[in-house]
């Protein structure tokens, strides 16, 4: 079947919408596909209606990101008017998961909903879909780097500092502020040069840094992992680390930079393992280098403040070994094993495990490899939650309640927090 195309010709007559997922890094995203001439618009469109419209036009048994995030789309469009100039960007990693076949559900949920001349566009560095009108250069490319870098430092800095923040509101203030300046500043072309990430991430970490913060008494710190949607997405796991900060606890989840990482070092292992892909592997060590720069400079602008960096994403890889090869690579694989890892090394001792039910890759990665952990980290607290259309809020909170619980009494009330 011929499926609609998204042509360059469309660029200045449609607007494409991007599903939600990371709220920070979906602003400076925004700005860097406008920068680059396209009209770009991130949902936010939330609530029942985006679970009724996906049971409604995907299989009850598929997973549950991919219903949240066609019934997201279908949402919109049955909220607008302009449906005949909207093009659909969605993502793919290519891989084993069953993120790959989301384009083909979602065409066939548009054909059932009655919007089969809605162009789809696939972001992805497998060659999945080869005739888009997005074009992929490097102009792009150096903008999405620095929108990741910012989007990763910004969430780390807000994670470390709002649940011990004494003028409430003062942390997402500041980080709307940078949201806004940086956005200004990608869209212009401007921020993007290694010298210019440089003198953002240092006045960044500085403002962070000057935040009032009352740090009499340790709080339970909190790492999330899991699913890449369902970890990231408010809407995938019911604003998970909203609700860990108002049950006065510090949610930590890492970065979107591990997850590109973990791509690029599978291209590697699949040459050193599996004997296949040489010029992917050189491709990715390129890249790999390219991102370790940016990397470096977010570790060192932290390490000029009061809280505790993350480890070289080098380090953290190696936190696997031992417990789960590099060989594992469907879905999340070797990534959530050592994620979870160097979470308890770096003081997230307690750990939600955010995945979608029936999530084969998370299952193993995740609950499969907890009882390891525990041996090497006896003190680990983990919970695993799965997110569902038939999983019940109150049951997951309750869970997360009881990892609380237990991480509470742990804690002397007159240790002061570490940050």
């Amino acid at each position: 079947m011929e499926y609609p195309k998204f042509t360059k010709d469309m660029r200045k007559t449609h607007t494409i919408l991007i599903p939600s997922m990371l709220d920070i890094h979906m602003a400076l995203f925004e700005n860097a596909l406008r920068g680059s001439g396209y009209k770009v618009e991130v949902l936010k469109n939330v609530g029942p209606s985006v679970v009724e419209n996906g049971l409604k036009y995907v299989h009850n048994d598929t997973c549950y990101p991919a219903l949240l995030v066609i019934g997201q789309f279908i949402d919109a469009l049955n909220n607008r008017n302009d449906t005949h100039n909207i093009v659909l960007l969605i993502t793919q990693t290519g891989g084993g998961c069953r993120a790959s076949n989301y384009i083909h559900l979602l065409r066939k949920a548009l054909i059932k909903a009655g919007y089969d001349y809605v162009p789809v566009v696939s972001l992805n560095a497998s060659n999945l879909e080869k005739d888009s009108g997005l074009a992929i250069n490097y102009s792009l490319i150096k903008k999405v780097a620095a929108a990741m870098t910012y989007g990763d430092f910004l969430m780390y800095l807000r994670n470390k500092a709002r649940s011990y923040e004494i003028n409430k509101g003062d942390t997402q203030n500041l980080t709307n502020k940078w949201v806004e300046n940086l956005s200004k500043q990608i869209d212009n072309n401007k921020g993007l040069s290694l010298k210019a990430i440089k003198k953002n991430l240092f006045k960044i970490a500085k403002d962070y840094d000057d935040l009032k913060l009352d740090l009499t008494h340790k709080i339970p710190q909190v790492g999330v992992v899991g699913e890449i949607y369902i970890k990231y997405a408010s809407l995938g796991n019911n604003g998970l680390e909203d609700f860990l900060v108002s049950q006065k606890a510090e949610a930590m989840v890492p970065g979107l930079y591990g997850f590109i990482y973990y791509c690029l070092y599978n291209q590697i292992y699949d040459y050193e393992i599996y004997g296949s892909g040489k010029i992917k592997k050189y491709v990715a060590k390129f890249i790999i280098k390219y991102l370790e720069r940016r990397e470096d400079l977010m570790i060192k602008a932290i390490r000029t403040t009061k809280f505790t960096p993350m480890k070289y994403f080098k380090e953290t890889k190696e936190l696997s070994s031992g417990v789960l090869s590099h060989g594992t690579k469907m879905g999340e694989g070797w990534l959530l094993t050592a994620e979870m890892m160097e979470l308890v090394e770096i003081g997230y001792g307690n750990i939600v495990c955010a995945q979608p039910f029936g999530c084969l890759p998370n299952h193993i990665c995740g609950k499969g490899v907890m009882k390891k952990i525990k041996e090497i980290h006896p003190d680990a607290n983990i919970v695993a939650i799965d997110y569902d259309p038939s999983a019940t809020r109150v049951n997951q909170e309750n869970r997360i309640k009881l990892m609380l619980a237990i991480a509470k009494e742990k804690i002397d009330p007159n240790e002061p927090a570490k940050l």
